[in-house]
């Protein structure tokens, strides 16, 4: 069989798209398949010891015991109970910016060497960890680069698997081209493995979403970040607040921090870079403990069905509902997930007709739920390699 179109029109379309394709082509990065954290953690470095861990899931433990009935189902009981047993921090940051203060250089050249060495006898260990450093304002930058440099140099270049540092306060795509370089140097200076540095900004400042001539500059962060961008982080009061919004309004729910958020999305969609998002200041403790404990469950859930699968903890009693959600969002859709993944890969026709990008999207569903114990494997009947083979397309 043959056309009537000549070769002609294929080279001019050719052509004429070339310019669409090169940018496709350097902004799609490989699809992210490994294990990403259900939470970060964020400990001021002067409470950082190599025993925290370990402090956050008994203090969590001891919430539940001492603040009655279960801020979840009881079938639920079980499984949250065992995670904060077993693994109560998932991410954990040491944090030398807003939750450390302004302590003057000689107590964070202290702090910063400090934490370099508990880090190295940090038991248990969380699957990630990091460090979030001041921004690269003008204002603390020397003070930034200067702690990351003593910290490393604490531990003499032995950073741990799922080693990453939290900028924060990103406000320009300059910012992070300069942070990727610097990870560069740092490496050649402590002999790291080439781009092994990793890092992950906060937006929190209304410049990183929409730029002073009216574009927005979170689109620009991933390419800025040379590869070594890996994540996006909401700042949930910094941003409400320089928008305005009242203390009594600032939410991880208000209309700005969902528009920010959707612009993240939009952002570095297929880009490789993940998101989270922020926090919840309003902490589990005191006569409100269970009234605080309904609010957080609901902000996870809800931060969930948006897409964002990351969240920020701030406080060892957010652990029981943050784990106590996310396991009842997975449980809660495993089984259509599970149903509707099963006739996919056996192309049989029901009541959805699935598209592959649908079946990408249920192999990562089952992925993040046995990742974080949500899910356990018998109630999955589809190898690992076989998921993440779907999720990878």
């Amino acid at each position: 069989m043959t056309g009537r179109l000549p070769e002609s029109v294929y080279g001019e379309l050719d052509q004429r798209l070339a310019p669409v394709d090169a940018v496709l082509r350097a902004r799609s990065r490989p699809a992210v398949t490994g294990r990403q954290p259900v939470h970060t953690v964020y400990v001021p470095a002067d409470r950082f010891s190599p025993s925290v861990v370990a402090a956050w899931g008994a203090q969590a433990l001891a919430a539940l015991d001492a603040s009655p009935p279960l801020p979840f189902p009881e079938e639920l009981r079980d499984r949250v109970v065992a995670k904060l047993a077993r693994e109560p921090i998932e991410d954990l940051r040491i944090d030398f910016e807003d939750g450390y203060g302004a302590r003057g250089d000689d107590a964070e050249d202290v702090a910063a060497a400090a934490a370099g060495a508990a880090l190295l006898s940090l038991a248990p260990a969380p699957p990630f960890i990091g460090i979030r450093i001041k921004s690269l304002e003008a204002a603390t930058r020397r003070r930034a680069v200067r702690t990351l440099d003593l910290f490393l140099s604490a531990v003499d270049g032995r950073l741990p698997p799922g080693f990453v540092v939290t900028l924060p306060k990103v406000s320009a795509a300059a910012q992070v081209a300069a942070m990727a370089q610097l990870c560069g140097q740092l490496e050649l200076a402590y002999g790291l493995a080439p781009r092994s540095l990793l890092f992950e900004a906060q937006v929190e400042t209304p410049l990183a979403v929409l730029g002073p001539d009216g574009t927005a500059t979170v689109a620009r962060l991933a390419a800025a970040g040379d590869g070594r961008l890996v994540g996006l982080h909401y700042g949930t009061y910094d941003y409400s607040a320089a928008l305005g919004v009242a203390a009594s309004e600032q939410s991880l729910a208000h209309p700005v921090a969902d528009h920010a958020k959707a612009v993240m999305q939009v952002a570095v969609a297929g880009t490789g870079v993940r998101l989270s998002d922020g926090s919840c200041n309003v902490l589990p403790v005191g006569p409100a403990v269970h009234a605080a404990w309904q609010l957080h469950h609901r902000l996870v859930l809800r931060s969930l069905a948006h897409g964002f699968y990351q969240g920020w903890d701030l406080h060892p009693a957010q652990l029981p509902t943050r784990f106590a959600a996310t396991y009842a969002f997975f449980r809660s859709a495993s089984a259509a997930a599970v149903e509707r993944l099963g006739a996919y890969l056996e192309r049989q026709a029901g009541g959805i007709l699935d598209e592959p990008a649908t079946a990408r999207a249920l192999a990562g569903f089952l992925l993040r739920g046995l990742d974080c114990g949500a899910l356990d494997p018998p109630e999955v009947p589809f190898t690992r390699p076989t998921l993440e083979a779907l999720w990878a397309v």
